[in-house]
């Protein structure tokens, strides 16, 4: 836009300050009001150019008000976490998380005081002092998620959090029982939670899956097991049934037939009373609880002779490979397993030596049965010419 002399107006203005610096400032494009830049500068020459680049992005439409990122982090935070529609034993573990992680370090600042740097040496802090690197990946990706939001409202332009493998860790290798390994745990666990240890390793269920069961939920004579829920236990110790975290979650599991005799056994013996009765109760005949489960299991393992580091949920593992080795196809493990992804079960699908071995001796029982050649024969034929 021209002047009354013909020249383009020039956007906003810089004047030095009496302390020597040169300020910039321009007219708000969201309220008209003029206002100064969040920084002063050196020179005339460095104030100029930021106005330029001021100017650049509200003609692009990348501006962003400077003072928007002033917003209190542990307030903005706080009232982010609130208005999540998150399950309950998640929102405990997500305000957690946020409280013992986050909050110490970003809390008293503001958004915009959250940086790529301070958000790298944050993760590398937390490693250092030994905090488990699960529990730093969800720290890490509870910020980033709270970050977008934040640049959706606004309040920064880019998130911070830009850490390339900051979301995931590998995960360490777990013992894979044999099945004789598998019936050694069995027999030297106490007698009521004999089934459970079989159900984990040959229908994969989780541990709260299993002792979320009830006996409405065994098919003793379809010989299947149906997931329907899944127990959770908050801090307080309060236990809870929870909807599976997907559809794929509620599903109808087969159990083999050998293990029929356990099955019926087990509901006559130890199963709470009526439909509805729990098939996993401890001995007062209460609810499973993992606390009280825990001395009985290592006390079993111990017995069995299998390696100290096996956890509970590794016959869920050991599972899914016996599975696997078994010829079930990545759909069939993702429904097993209650995943609606492919990537868990593809983990499944690594070849042991034993399997390869045995789709080798197949492809030569074809080549065998299709009258081809015999090993060497290709070798032994004389060169035509």
């Amino acid at each position: 836009m021209a002047n009354k002399k013909g020249q383009r107006r020039s956007f906003g203005s810089v004047r030095q300050l009496k302390s020597g610096r040169w300020q910039v400032r321009y007219r708000d494009p969201e309220t008209g009001q003029l206002r100064p830049a969040e920084t002063t500068y050196a020179t005339k020459s460095d104030a100029q150019v930021a106005l330029t680049h001021i100017e650049a992005d509200i003609t692009r439409g990348q501006w962003s008000d400077p003072d928007a990122g002033a917003v209190n982090f542990a307030e903005y935070a706080t009232a982010w976490l609130r208005d999540r529609k998150l399950a309950d034993r998640t929102r405990e573990r997500s305000e957690s998380v946020m409280r013992l992680h986050i909050l110490p370090t970003f809390g008293a600042g503001t958004m915009a005081d959250v940086t790529t740097a301070r958000v790298r040496s944050w993760r590398g802090k937390l490693l250092t002092a030994g905090i488990g690197e699960p529990t730093v990946v969800k720290a890490y990706q509870l910020l980033r998620a709270l970050m977008n939001t934040a640049v959706d409202d606004e309040l920064i332009r880019r998130n911070p959090c830009r850490i390339k493998g900051a979301d995931r860790y590998e995960v360490p290798e777990r013992p894979v029982l044999s099945v004789a390994e598998v019936f050694a745990v069995a027999d030297a666990i106490a007698s009521r939670y004999r089934l459970l240890v079989l159900l984990a390793a040959f229908t994969t269920l989780r541990f709260g899956e299993l002792a979320a069961l009830r006996r409405r939920d065994i098919d003793l004579e379809g010989q299947t097991v149906s997931v329907r829920r899944s127990q959770a236990e908050l801090q307080n110790g309060r236990l809870f049934d929870k909807a599976p975290k997907s559809a794929a979650g509620v599903r109808a599991i087969s159990f083999p037939a050998e293990l029929l005799d356990d099955v019926t056994g087990h509901l006559e013996q130890f199963a709470a009373p009526s439909r509805d009765g729990h098939v996993f109760v401890g001995p007062q005949g209460g609810q499973l609880r993992r606390s009280n489960f825990r001395d009985d299991w290592v006390a079993a393992r111990k017995a069995a002779g299998v390696t100290s580091e096996l956890h509970f949920h590794d016959l869920r593992h050991t599972g899914n490979t016996l599975a696997s080795t078994a010829g079930a196809s990545t759909r069939e493990l993702m429904t097993r397993m209650g995943h609606s992804s492919s990537r868990a079960a593809l983990i499944y699908q690594h070849m042991t030596s034993d399997r390869d071995r045995a789709i080798a001796d197949r492809l030569g029982a074809m080549i065998r049965g299709g009258g081809g050649a015999a090993a060497g024969s290709a070798r032994a034929r004389p060169e035509q010419r």
